[in-house]
């Protein structure tokens, strides 16, 4: 069934199996995966960031300068205090528009205040379990030659 984690950035509901549901004295959703080398534990399937109304051009036309980011590298997100740094590669935007590649960048913010920050897109495709629309993140850091 459908299952809204998050809505207008209130957490509703948690992803339980069986083995975390009775930890929490709470009912299992039945959310498990199982990996090549452990039991199973939480895990999402079919999982989603609903489109936003405008397009990834538009959500770039006002950036003076900023980083369009096609990958990450790395890991770097401490669960506890939400800070979170990643390796990344893309393309500069300047003046609202994509211009040179660059890599070995860093980025950089706080969990929370990224997700306040969020503006989805409306180009969602889906093509794997776990899928999102262009994002745009107001206000990290960038760092990098």
């Amino acid at each position: 069934m459908r299952r809204a984690l998050v809505e207008d950035g209130v957490l509703m509901t948690w992803l339980l199996d069986g083995r975390s549901a009775r930890q929490l004295g709470m009912t299992s959703t039945g959310h498990a995966a199982r990996g090549t080398s452990g039991p199973p534990s939480p895990a999402p399937s079919n999982l989603w960031l609903e489109p936003g109304t405008l397009s990834p051009e538009a959500l770039m036309s006002d950036i003076r300068e900023g980083l369009y980011v096609t990958e990450l590298i790395g890991m770097g997100v401490n669960g506890i205090t939400g800070d979170y740094s990643r390796g990344a590669a893309g393309f500069m935007i300047r003046d609202g528009k994509l211009a040179e590649p660059v890599d070995e960048i860093t980025i950089a913010g706080k969990l929370p205040e990224m997700f306040l920050a969020m503006t989805a897109a409306n180009d969602l495709v889906f093509r794997r379990g776990s899928d999102a629309p262009t994002t745009r993140v107001d206000g990290m850091t960038l760092a990098g030659s």
